[in-house]
């Protein structure tokens, strides 16, 4: 058996298959190595726990915060009991199926103590398992972007399960275990571009379609309800993303060097692609739109991050923020409703980076990759036609796995909520908590599990609550005017100051206010809807 049948590239590193290494002199365990990769395998726990956690969570509305960070509190926990489970075995057993999935020999990963990795013998076996785990952990929690806000927590929890079992572990050994696309096709993804961002991306935009918009989607503004939580997570993303890509490294050696300036290379490049563009949109960058740049440019970098010149990274990441800045915009034409971007950002920017692999991979970085044949800058067409195939491989598979798997969990579990569950939130109707509970009183539902409805214990704080109905206006055209009105704060004009401040919800034309001068807010309404409907006439109601 020759030696070039027993190589596979693992994390980006040109490895021996474990039969081999059982014939060779195993290396000795180094502690340099191990170090990094205990920092490595914290600060990809660090991704989700905080970071992804807090990105999400700022970025709904305020009656559903607590139960988006649940999404990613709950994966941690349920994928590293899973993991250790069976997980692990599924995705880096022995090869079974002729490369479809792992064997069942580390089911609880008794046989692993005290022993060398397969894939680096310079780690612990067990250290290569808590890395692995933390991919395991944040791949499904983005998926949950997407269904915030509309997801009952049981349907959640058995989705999650039977994701990671039936789709992630087996993409997981495809590519990295010694399976099909990695050994057979001979794709490269050095981080996880088609394992981690484009499965998620995929399944997310199935399971948007398949869950439908939420109430009010389109016609009811629906902001973040805390942009220094979105920040603070994109913030720990970014930092926690060199473990996800320096880590792939296994070592911490020049290759990891590599991917590390990769990482933070096309991060920065993305973030000013996203605001140019955004820039020259709608005349203004968001701190909004420089957070999502930078997930986009590391959700690109991801698949080449040790494969790539820091050159490339820069193009790479640039090519990104553009990119997914015009996919994100797209959405409200497309019609579904993904509701923090999932697809836009994480299955078009995983999909990028994965082709641009092929474009821009060079054997000067990295010797794991294979001979090339000539093509652009240093990749060939033979490897970006493999890419490619992976990438589809993915998207099918992926795609059709996760709608089988929402069909399955609705007929059984069902999964939105009711409307009156929806209207209060998931925090109060799937948790019964509220994330803030200053200035104003505890709210009684009649939900299962939270109690009968209550006595006011004091009349409502407004008296002089009253509604503006706009007539002679488009839905969509007031809904899409408002949305943009509240992105930029109407750019601080007196009318949109008298109107805010005293909104409070928007249900089809009809604005609802707390207080205010009534003919004013009456006559500022018209006139913030003029330059897209000079016809319109505003009209005061009970």
């Amino acid at each position: 058996m020759s030696l070039k049948r027993n190589v596979v590239a693992v994390g980006g590193l040109l490895l021996l298959m474990p039969s081999l290494l059982r014939a060779a002199e195993p290396p000795a365990l180094d502690t340099g190595d191990t170090a990094w990769m205990l920092t490595s395998s914290a600060l990809v726990l660090l991704m989700t726990l905080p970071g992804l956690a807090l990105f999400y969570g700022g970025l709904v509305r305020s009656k559903n915060v607590l139960s988006t960070l649940m999404h990613s509190f709950f994966c941690a926990a349920l994928i590293s009991v899973l993991w250790v489970l069976f997980g692990y075995s599924l995705a880096f057993g022995p090869d079974q199926a002729g490369g479809l999935i792992g064997g069942l020999d580390y089911i609880g990963l008794k046989s692993l103590i005290n022993t060398n990795s397969s894939y680096s013998g310079t780690i612990p076996a067990l250290l290569f398992v808590m890395f692995q785990m933390t991919f395991a952990i944040i791949t499904p929690a983005l998926i949950s972007g997407t269904f915030a806000e509309r997801l009952r927590f049981p349907a959640f929890a058995t989705y999650m399960l039977l994701w990671v079992t039936f789709i992630y572990c087996p993409l997981a050994h495809w590519v990295w275990g010694g399976g099909w696309i990695a050994t057979r096709i001979g794709a490269l993804d050095f981080a996880g571009g088609t394992v981690v961002h484009i499965s998620s991306g995929v399944s997310a935009l199935v399971t948007a379609i398949y869950l439908g918009k939420r109430l009010g989607h389109g016609h009811e503004p629906m902001p973040p309800h805390n942009l220094p939580f979105t920040v603070i997570g994109a913030s720990l993303l970014w930092v926690g993303w060199f473990g996800f890509n320096a880590g792939s490294a296994l070592t911490s050696g020049q290759l990891a060097s590599v991917a590390f300036i990769n990482t933070n290379t096309a991060a920065a490049a993305a973030a000013l692609g996203w605001l140019l563009a955004e820039w020259a949109r709608t005349g203004k960058p968001t701190m909004l739109g420089a957070a999502s740049g930078a997930v986009a440019g590391l959700v690109a970098i991801t698949p080449g991050a040790g494969f790539v010149t820091p050159g490339a990274s820069v193009i790479i990441g640039a090519l990104a923020g553009g990119v997914c800045y015009s996919a994100v915009s797209l959405k409200p034409r497309i019609g579904y409703d993904d509701a923090l971007d999932v697809v836009g950002v994480h299955m078009v920017g995983g999909t990028l980076g994965a082709l641009l692999t092929g474009v821009f991979a060079t054997a000067a970085v990295n010797p794991a990759i294979p001979a090339l044949t000539l093509g652009v800058a240093g990749g060939g067409l033979a490897l970006l036609a493999k890419q490619a195939i992976a990438v589809l491989a993915t998207y099918l598979f992926a795609g059709i796995g996760t709608l089988i798997i929402l069909m399955v969990v609705n007929a059984v579990l069902k999964l939105r909520p009711s409307i009156e569950d929806e209207i209060a939130g998931l925090d109060l109707s799937q948790h019964s908590e509220r994330a803030y509970a200053i200035g104003s009183e505890p709210i009684a539902l009649a939900v299962d599990g939270i109690g009968e409805p209550k006595p006011a214990v004091r009349p409502p704080r407004f008296t002089d609550q009253f509604a503006v109905v706009l007539e002679g206006i488009d839905l969509d055209e007031l809904s899409r005017r408002w949305r943009d009105l509240c992105r930029v704060n109407g750019a601080a004009t007196d009318e949109f100051k008298n109107v805010y401040s005293h909104f409070t919800t928007l249900r089809g034309n009809q604005f609802r206010f707390r207080s205010g001068e009534r003919e004013d807010v009456r006559r500022h309404v018209e006139s913030l809807f003029k330059s897209v409907a000079p016809s319109a006439k505003a009209r005061v109601v009970a």
